[in-house]
């Protein structure tokens, strides 16, 4: 039982020394830094951090970037507002003929129009270079102007004209047909006549007439005289030989 006390005596002994050692000596000045040690191996990769604030825009050098990659196809988009009809496009090509039609019902003859007139001179106006045939004989749909001398197109077909003139002398006269007020046709027709006698001049055509044309006689203003009197009759008649389809 003595080994233990032995050892704490021993230990305290030893302290005192130390403490008394320490300060009967001089303290030695401080040693010089040591040369920079290697650098250390990285460390591992730390946590992801928090998001930063946005920065600040930046300065437009006013270069064009090289034209990126195609993006991919983003959703359809609402449909936009009906624009305005275009223009009409060309005429297209004709079709192919459609099947036959059903036979109709048979025509009535009394119920197409047959416009058709003949007239005289017997007491006709003087003046002007038209020749008017005063005295109707006949004026089917009532198409010609005793008073003007014209007959006025209301059927568009075509139509036979005819006159005879009687005259005792040289003469010249014209079939003339107008549109609009523009002239179609003038088909003249003269006879000469060196022996005073009565004479007759005729002339005759086939027209293709539309609605409101006009149809009349004229004389040469210097080979124009028309014999009138009891004797001898100048006839001008014209009549619809089919009416246009």
């Amino acid at each position: 039982m003595k080994a233990p006390w032995d050892w704490l005596v021993v230990g305290v002994l030893a302290m005192s020394l130390a403490s008394t050692v320490t300060q009967d000596v001089c303290p030695a000045p401080n040693g010089k830094d040591g040369a920079t040690g290697k650098p250390g191996r990285p460390g591992r990769p730390g946590l992801k951090g928090e998001q930063g604030e946005p920065g600040a825009s930046g300065i437009r050098t006013g270069i064009r970037g090289i034209k990126g990659d195609q993006g991919e196809p983003g959703p359809p988009g609402k449909p936009g507002k009906m624009g305005y009809p275009g223009p009409s496009g060309p005429v297209g090509a004709p079709g192919s003929p459609g099947n036959r039609g059903m036979k109709g019902n048979p025509g009535n003859i009394n119920d197409q129009p047959r416009p058709a007139f003949s007239a005289v001179r017997r007491n006709p106006p003087t003046g002007g270079n038209v020749v008017i045939f005063d005295t109707v004989i006949t004026n089917e749909e009532d198409r010609y102007e005793s008073h003007s001398g014209r007959f006025i197109c209301a059927v568009p077909g075509y139509y036979y004209f005819t006159f005879q003139v009687v005259s005792k002398w040289d003469i010249c006269l014209s079939i003339m047909s107008s549109r609009r007020g523009q002239t179609l046709s003038n088909l003249g027709f003269c006879d000469a006549n060196n022996k005073g006698t009565f004479q007759v001049v005729s002339g005759g055509t086939v027209l293709q007439l539309q609605q409101g044309d006009q149809v009349w006689i004229e004389k040469d203003p210097v080979k124009g005289r028309i014999y009138q009197g009891s004797e001898a009759d100048s006839v001008f008649s014209g009549f619809l030989i089919f009416p246009s389809t």
